[in-house]
This record gives C-alpha cells, sequence and structure tokens, in this order.
C-alpha cells in the first residue's frame, strides 16, 4: 500500500478503528489500500455519496478525539480532509 498524501495516512489510521463496522467502510478502506491517491481530492472524487456520508459522521468524531487528545497535527490532517467533503 502506497499512500502519498499525509492526511490519507492519519485518515486510513483514524479508519481503522472503524474496520469491521460495515460495508461502507469497508470499500473506504479498501479503497485507500489499492488506489494510489496523489492528493485528498483524489480520493474524495473517488467515493460514492453514501461514502462521502459516512466518511463525514466518521471523520467528525475523530476530529473531536484528536482534539481532545490534544494531538493537533491529526486534528489538522483529518479536518483538510473533512473540509473537502462540505
Amino acid at each position: 500500500m502506497i499512500i502519498v498524501d499525509h492526511s490519507l495516512k492519519y485518515l486510513r489510521e483514524s479508519l481503522s478503528n472503524y474496520e469491521e463496522e460495515n460495508n461502507l467502510l469497508q470499500n473506504i478502506n479498501l479503497k485507500l489500500a489499492t488506489n494510489h491517491y496523489k492528493s485528498e481530492i483524489d480520493f474524495i472524487e473517488d467515493l460514492d455519496e453514501d461514502e462521502l456520508i459516512y466518511l463525514d459522521r466518521i471523520l467528525e468524531q475523530e476530529m473531536n478525539y484528536a482534539r481532545d487528545a490534544q494531538d493537533e497535527v491529526r486534528a489538522k490532517e483529518l479536518n483538510d480532509i473533512y473540509e473537502l467533503l462540505i
């Protein structure tokens, strides 16, 4: 797996907490694992509407967790992706 973009690395790590949750998340993880996205935009454009909605919810939770843990780098990287969703 080669993920060039740092934000996508943080996203993949965050999503690992939910891996068994449902098919949408498994599809998102599969896309991250098998596609070589050069940017967050490339990744976002590859998601379908249901995946976008699901990712929006997960990212809010993960950004809150990062802020609570005072991990500003993680919060910023995840926020970079989140801003592209809205």
